[in-house]
């Protein structure tokens, strides 16, 4: 006899919630016809399903995703960046609490040796006609913020030697739920012949009918939930081995969305207006932001971020602010509207001579109008770089590109080539190679759990109060 058994899985939603409704009326479809046929099923998400540009997850520290988890009928989830590193120790210790689905991930640990009760290395499962299955959960290591709040996440592949030969030997089939990327799913498919499964995310990667490495299926479904992935596999109980792996993916984009899902985002959005409606500040002219020009509050917010992390100069650019503030109250709602990125500040140590070179590469057209996706960038375009601390002179050649003419320290002196100066910017430059210098640094020190936006609210209140 053949057995089918069958995981729906999402991964990578970021909190875009016009895409849930679709989400859930896939899966009430899908599950519905496999109840009927009695055949195993489960549903699964790979993490990122948090994303604190929302303003319901912001305002309820992303408990209202798990509410949503649970209403779908969700079986198990691992937990994401997102998750890990964009809320305070006790705001992720307590995030799962009222969940009814389980959680691993097998490499998270609480550094206080308080591990949260719903944390678990690895779960069993069995289907229908009893074969069994095991299912670990992996996040990726983003220890150099982790470990500032008390957690520590260990190397993946250290975790999979410790517990595959007790998987092995208790369960017919191991599968990945891993929140790695691709490139490290292809490795642990390499590397683990018992492996049959990565059902992975991360890198929003789109994976259609699955990639097959050794004895392994890889997955995964893209981001934001524009997919939903579906993993079929078929044991040969005479065989006693899986003798079929499928993977594919869905667009769900064109489905009708779920009335009473889009109910209750309607009273989680209403509630999270509520609870983000304080007023910060009273101001009493108009704030304007442009993306490609010098601003008050953007050059105060720079200010502000010299000061608050002690930095020799700072440097944040003006797209970090997606709308300009009308005169009246200005609410912590409003504060995350304009500036609703997971980034935090970050101190990075440069040479002289590389300070001079980000500066120049940031005030080129070509940085200005990136449209960058990710990083903890959640705005349109990166926008001109302002700066606190440094005197940046630019000038224009004949064809209308501006030029740094000359980086001068705030007094005026010159910078020393070979000194090291400590910038203070948004931790987006740190990834990928937006800014390589600044990547590069052999020095970084991250301060969470603040958000830029929270020294967006410090500097409102400083600097720009009104009272009546």
């Amino acid at each position: 006899m053949e057995e089918k058994f069958y995981f729906y899985y999402t991964n990578d939603l970021h909190s875009d919630f016009k895409q849930w409704p679709r989400v859930v009326t896939y899966l009430k479809e899908a599950r519905a016809l496999r109840n009927q046929r009695g055949e195993s099923n489960w549903t699964i998400d790979i993490g990122d399903h948090v994303d604190r540009s929302h303003s319901i997850t912001e305002a309820t520290m992303g408990k209202a995703n798990v509410k949503l988890l649970n209403d779908a009928g969700y079986d198990y989830v691992t937990i994401g960046n997102n998750e890990g590193i964009t809320m305070s120790h006790q705001d992720l210790y307590h995030l799962y609490d009222e969940a009814a689905f389980e959680v691993t991930c097998a490499n998270l640990h609480s550094t206080d040796n308080m591990q949260p009760p719903w944390l678990r290395p690895t779960v069993n499962i069995e289907t229908k006609h009893g074969v069994k299955i095991g299912m670990i959960g992996l996040t990726a290591p983003f220890n150099a913020f982790y470990e500032l709040l008390n957690w520590y996440v260990s190397p993946e592949f250290e975790v999979l030697d410790k517990y595959m030969e007790d998987l092995e030997q208790s369960v017919d089939i191991i599968i990945v739920m891993s929140h790695l990327g691709i490139t490290i799913d292809q490795e642990i498919a390499r590397r683990y012949d018992a492996v049959d499964a990565i059902i992975g995310g991360h890198t929003h990667h789109l994976l259609r009918s699955g990639e097959y490495i050794n004895n392994a299926v890889i997955t995964a479904a893209g981001k934001h939930c524009a997919y939903i992935g579906e993993v079929i596999l078929t044991w040969d109980h005479k065989q006693k081995k899986l003798v079929k792996k499928e993977a594919y993916t869905a667009d769900i984009t064109h489905l009708e969305k779920d009335a009473e899902t889009e109910q209750t985002l309607h009273v989680m959005l209403n509630e999270a207006n509520s609870l983000l409606g304080e007023t910060v500040v009273q101001i009493d002219s108009p704030l304007t932001v442009n993306w490609y020009k010098d601003t008050p509050i953007m050059q105060e917010l720079t200010n502000t971020v010299k000061e608050w992390t002690k930095a020799d100069a700072a440097m944040l650019n003006n797209g970090l602010l997606l709308e300009s503030l009308p005169v009246g109250a200005i609410t912590y709602g409003d504060i995350h509207r304009i500036c609703p990125h997971p980034i935090n500040p970050v101190v990075v140590d440069l040479k002289g001579n590389e300070l001079i070179e980000v500066v120049r590469v940031s005030l080129t057209k070509e940085f200005m109008q990136l449209a960058l996706k990710g990083f903890g960038f959640r705005g349109k375009v990166l926008g001109r770089m302002m700066f606190a601390g440094i005197q940046v002179e630019t000038g224009f050649h004949k064809n209308g590109e501006e030029y740094v003419k000359q980086v001068l320290l705030e007094n005026g002196e010159e910078i020393d080539p070979d000194r090291t100066y400590y910038i203070a910017t948004a931790d987006t430059f740190t990834f990928g190679r937006l800014l390589p210098e600044v990547a590069k640094s052999d020095s970084k020190q991250y301060f969470v759990p603040e958000f830029l936006r929270d020294l967006l609210a410090k500097t409102l209140r400083a600097k720009f109060p009104y009272y009546s």
